[in-house]
């Protein structure tokens, strides 16, 4: 296969993670996610909890309105995209690889050799994924349905100005409520070895 990089943006509970987890093993590449939030929490010398905070936290809108030139948190945040933004086009062109979140498909937007992807399920389907494969309480699922979703497209907007689920800078949506994490991940891994086959030798 030629060298390739997916990106996967997902809803949450639609499990997006363990779909992408199990696409790097049946292609044999390598798979990042917290990755590269420990990389750019040495690159910062900043907490991986600090990061991770802020990439759901809200900086936008009202808040700039407030505070016109910027706050510590505002600034924080855009130093913490800029050095993932670095990390994430460093390891597209190291090797072929899986890459989950944090704008990486508005990073890689002009790599010929990106595939971009996002996960969905219905809200049903989302919510029996986290009271059992993923073990939360019922309530608790529902709030982390609606805050995560929300915080991750309002974290994707501020930076590229389109949403995580925009078909516009999608080359495919895929509902993994369908067939399951296997079977998605499997038809997946069919999709880009056909994307990025080999070209046929000349005889």
């Amino acid at each position: 296969m030629k060298k390739f990089v997916v990106t996967i943006t997902r809803e949450f509970g639609s499990m997006g993670r363990p779909i992408a987890k199990r696409l790097s093993e049946l292609l044999h590449v390598e798979y990042y996610d917290r990755d590269i939030v420990e990389a750019a929490s040495q690159k910062l010398d900043l907490p991986v909890s600090v990061i991770s905070d802020e990439e759901e936290k809200d900086t936008s809108g009202f808040f700039e309105m407030l505070f016109p030139l910027g706050t510590e948190s505002a600034d924080r945040q855009t130093r913490i995209f800029q050095a993932q933004s670095g990390i994430i086009t460093a390891l597209a062109a190291k090797e072929s690889c899986i890459i989950v979140g944090r704008c990486s498909d508005y990073v890689l937007r002009d790599e010929p050799d990106a595939f971009h992807v996002f996960v969905y399920a219905s809200y049903k389907d989302r919510l029996a994924n986290c009271t059992g494969p993923l073990g939360m309480k019922e309530e608790e699922a529902k709030k982390m349905i609606t805050e995560v979703d929300k915080a991750r497209n309002r974290y994707h907007k501020r930076y590229a100005k389109f949403s995580s689920s925009d078909p516009a800078h999608k080359h495919l949506i895929i509902n993994s409520g369908l067939l399951g994490v296997e079977q998605t991940a499997q038809i997946l891994a069919e999709i880009v070895q056909m994307r990025f086959k080999d070209d046929e030798p000349d005889e």
